[in-house]
Order: structure tokens, then C-alpha cells, then sequence
């Protein structure tokens, strides 16, 4: 096979059902670094992502070009030696590999562009024990999952909106008032918790300023290039260029948030309850270690899925 820099399609639905995976395995292992081919198909080829992750590793990019419901059509790159998946496009795929990330203190969500590579040396930790990790997860063909990253842009931005910014809203006041008392109760003999206290103020401030912004300028917008795209129409630049700038403010934003909610863990220990710790007590661990996931996930689907998205559309309509 030959790659050029059109690149060469492969069409998936002419081979015998038993040549099919092995084929594109051939077509992919004839790439050098930095190429690519591009599969046509009649179905969702993502059982093909697993397989090939579990067999040649993480040294492919897997972008779609068609999602459906006829026409599937999927542009598979080798990686540069010096090139990697981001952890953000990894979680963007399969949102399980979040919780083996978690488990090494790496940040998905506000820390989603860098490497596996990049972080492990920034921590110090070897990157073949999480890469032995993250491919021991099993075939998600067989485990049910929301595959974010496939979803219509409006839908997922009013998803986030209904789902997450609601969420927010509605945690806030008790947890103000959580963090306010435990504080005030326990402050002599656990200071810490003043601190804690302190930290989530902040983070009900950045918030309560933060949603809003997305909910009335970006998020119309982004439906609106969405929507644009769907009828092949062109849109009109915006006040402030592209939407590259309020994406900046946005992540920068979620950057803060995320610190806050960062201090308040190494604060508690990873919220470890002491022995002294009343009904109260327990409830607002609890409830900010499900605050913290929430806004995880949160800052996840913005950052790695729908801005992206999003800038890529921009490309097409503006």
C-alpha cells in the first residue's frame, strides 16, 4: 500500500466479514509515523479501537469523519515517536480509563492535553505500569457506556447544561453550609478545615460566574455553528473572533475550579475522615469528594469533546 498525503480508503464493506480486521491491521502496519489511511464502513467500526489498542498499543489516532447512520468513515493515523494521544482524547473515547488516571493523581479534565509520557515524567511515575493498566480494561463491546465523544455538539452542550450545571446549582447551598459548619464545629482541633472551608467559597464564586458565560454567549453559539454545518450554511464572525478566546477563559477557568477543589483533597487527605468526626462531618466528605467527581466528568466533556468539536466545525461555517 501506498500513503500519500490525500490518503488512501479503505472500503471496508467490499471484504469478506473474515478479512476485514485483518486487512486493516496489514493497512495499518504499513504505515510509517506521521501517515494515515482512512476506513469506509456501513457500520460503527469501535470495536476495531479496542482491538487494535490491545494488539499494536497506544501509537494510533482514531478520527472520526462520518459518524452514520449509512456511512461510517473513520481516518486511522500512526504516531510520530514524539507524538501521543492526549489523556484527553483517550478519556474522550473511553471515559473508563478516567478512573485508572484517578488512581495516579493524573488530571483528565483540566490537565487533558498532555501525554501519558508527559505526566508519568512530571510525577515520576513509569508509564508501563498505566499503560499496562489502561489496556487491561475489558472489551467495552461488553460493558454498557455513553460514548460522548459520537453525540450531536447542541445535544451534549444542553447535556452538560441540564446535567451538570444543574447539578452544580443544586449542590452548592448545602455544601456551603456543610463546609461553613464543620468548620465552625471542628475548626480548633481540625484547622484544616477552615481552609476547606475557605476553598470551596472559591469555588461557588468561579462557578456561579463561570456557567453563565457558557449559557448565554458560548454554548448559543456553538449550536449555532452547529446548526450551520447541518444545513450547509455559513456563519457570520462573532464579536470576539473566533471561538478559540472564550475557550481560553473557559479552560483557564476550569483550571481554577479544579486547583480549589485540588487543595480541598490534599487538605483532607483524600477526604480521610478523623476519628472525631461527627454525622456532619462525614456527610460534607462525602458530598465534595461527589462534588469533585461530578465537576470532573463536567470539565471532561467541555474540554475534550465538545471544544474541540466545536473548533473544528468553526473551520467549516465561519
Amino acid at each position: 500500500m501506498s500513503t500519500t498525503e490525500t490518503k488512501d480508503v479503505l472500503d471496508v464493506t467490499a471484504l469478506e466479514p473474515r478479512m476485514k480486521h485483518p486487512t486493516i491491521f496489514e493497512w495499518f502496519d504499513e504505515l510509517k509515523g506521521g501517515e494515515a489511511f482512512i476506513i469506509h464502513n456501513d457500520h460503527d467500526p469501535k470495536p476495531l479501537y479496542y482491538q487494535l489498542l490491545g494488539e499494536r498499543g497506544n501509537i494510533f489516532k482514531w478520527e472520526y469523519l462520518a459518524q452514520g447512520p449509512e456511512v461510517w468513515e473513520v481516518k486511522i493515523s500512526k504516531l510520530t515517536t514524539t507524538e501521543e494521544e492526549s489523556i484527553g482524547e483517550m478519556v474522550a473515547k473511553d471515559f473508563r480509563k478516567a478512573q485508572v488516571f484517578k488512581k495516579y493523581g493524573i488530571d483528565f479534565c483540566c490537565g487533558g492535553k498532555k501525554s501519558i509520557s508527559q505526566v508519568c515524567e512530571e510525577k515520576g511515575i513509569n508509564p508501563e505500569v498505566v499503560e499496562l493498566e489502561l489496556n487491561a480494561l475489558p472489551d467495552t463491546s461488553a460493558v454498557a457506556q455513553t460514548d460522548f465523544a459520537s453525540w450531536d455538539l447542541s445535544f451534549l452542550a444542553d447535556y452538560i447544561v441540564n446535567i451538570h450545571h444543574r447539578y452544580v446549582r443544586e449542590a452548592i447551598p448545602a455544601l456551603y453550609e456543610y463546609t461553613s459548619k464543620i468548620a465552625r464545629v471542628h475548626g480548633t482541633n481540625h484547622p484544616e478545615l477552615l481552609q476547606v472551608a475557605k476553598h470551596f467559597a472559591n469555588v461557588a464564586n468561579e462557578l456561579g460566574s463561570h456557567m453563565p458565560k457558557e449559557e448565554r454567549v458560548l454554548f448559543p453559539f456553538i449550536k449555532q455553528l452547529n446548526e450551520a454545518k447541518q444545513k450547509g450554511e455559513k456563519v457570520a464572525p462573532p464579536a470576539f473572533g473566533s471561538i478559540q478566546n472564550p475557550i481560553n477563559m473557559m479552560e483557564m477557568e476550569h483550571e481554577a475550579a479544579g486547583g480549589e477543589l485540588e487543595a480541598i483533597r490534599t487538605l483532607t487527605n483524600d477526604f480521610t475522615l478523623p476519628e472525631d468526626a461527627c454525622a456532619t462531618y462525614q456527610v460534607a466528605f462525602a458530598k465534595l469528594q461527589e462534588f469533585e467527581e461530578d465537576l470532573q466528568r463536567h470539565i471532561h466533556l467541555e474540554n475534550n469533546i465538545l471544544f474541540p468539536k466545536a473548533l473544528e466545525v468553526e473551520k467549516e461555517v465561519l
